[in-house]
């Protein structure tokens, strides 16, 4: 079992290197960072981190090819892998319309923009296995970065889509499936699988954690309201077809999103059914519902955000109270 964590781009430098060194201490294999728009600068973030951590991976989940050229993004992500000692992955994905609508940005053929990316990054992150003659347009590929990459960079497709999630599988190195909920794995994972298939590709070599939102803290409610105001900014965006599976459409989300993206409490509108999409609660709620998981097949758990009220305790209590039960799932007696 791996395990992961991924934060968003939110929380201040001080706080994130604190949950950082604390996740390194407990074991977990992995953090990753957001790069949501209007917030803090993941790309900074994650040298800082690079800095203060030993062991600990480190990636940006995810940049897209819209708000900055995918050259920039190389760039970004070789001199993270050379400050970080070899320990950086990147995520890439097409962002949310709504987000880059925000800046202005337009999202036009987001399957096809994000698969050309995932190419050129890749060659130019030290994947040999890519040939620049397939990438008509982008002879600039063919040039190398002028940064030591050292061990190719990972680069890992985030999506929803039964699509995204197919084409990750065809060219990526592994993929970030927002799981709303997270027994979706399993519909997720057979998509990446069939994408995995139809290229002829190794699935032992692609990483496919299974990413939910999770609020554990002692106090039930607490943990609660923490990841109904999280669900609250981000609902919208959501993909629609994981929500119809909720019996939820986006603009269920859209009263408590007004309130949560002017940075207003919004936890009093978000039901039941909403709050389903992710878990919340104690740290065996946690970990009866991630054996469900296991169960399914997943072999890496990526616990996403709030992670609680309280981001560095829950840490501690992810550490110390769920990660132990869940290596144990099938360990000999």
């Amino acid at each position: 079992m791996r395990f992961s964590l991924r934060l968003n781009n939110d929380l201040g430098p001080d706080d994130l290197v604190l949950l950082a060194r604390t996740a390194e201490d407990l074991g977990f294999d992995q953090l990753w960072v957001s790069n949501d728009l209007f917030l803090r600068s993941a790309p900074v973030l994650v040298a800082a981190l690079a800095a203060r951590t030993t062991t600990l991976g480190l990636g940006i989940a995810v940049m897209n090819p819209y708000s900055m050229n995918v050259v920039e993004v190389a760039m970004a992500a070789a001199t993270l892998q050379e400050l970080s000692g070899g320990r950086f992955s990147l995520g890439l994905g097409a962002g949310s319309e709504e987000f880059l609508g925000w800046a202005g940005l337009a999202r036009p053929a987001p399957l096809g923009t994000t698969r050309q990316a995932v190419h050129v990054l890749r060659l130019l992150l030290g994947h040999e296995d890519v040939d620049p003659a397939g990438l008509p347009g982008w002879a600039a590929a063919k040039r190398p970065l002028g940064i030591p990459v050292g061990r190719a960079v990972p680069v890992y497709v985030g999506a929803m889509g039964p699509r995204m999630l197919h084409m990750a599988g065809e060219c990526a190195d592994g993929a970030l499936p927002l799981l709303y909920p997270p027994e979706h794995f399993a519909v997720a994972r057979r998509q990446v699988e069939d994408g995995i298939a139809a290229a002829g590709r190794s699935r032992a070599a692609f990483d496919l954690p299974a990413c939910f939102w999770v609020s554990v803290a002692q106090d039930a409610a607490a943990g609660r309201a923490a990841l109904a105001n999280k669900l609250a900014y981000y609902g919208p965006s959501i993909s629609p077809t994981l929500l119809a599976a909720a019996g939820l459409a986006p603009g269920d989300f859209l009263p408590a999103a007004r309130l949560a993206q002017r940075g207003e409490d919004a936890a009093a509108l978000v039901d039941d059914r909403m709050l389903s999409l992710g878990i919340a609660g104690a740290a065996q709620d946690v970990v009866d519902r991630c054996r469900g998981l296991v169960a399914l097949g997943a072999d890496h758990l990526s616990f996403g955000p709030p992670l609680g009220p309280d981001p560095v305790g829950a840490v501690r209590v992810l550490g110390t109270d769920v990660l132990p039960a869940l290596r144990a799932i099938g360990a000999p007696a």
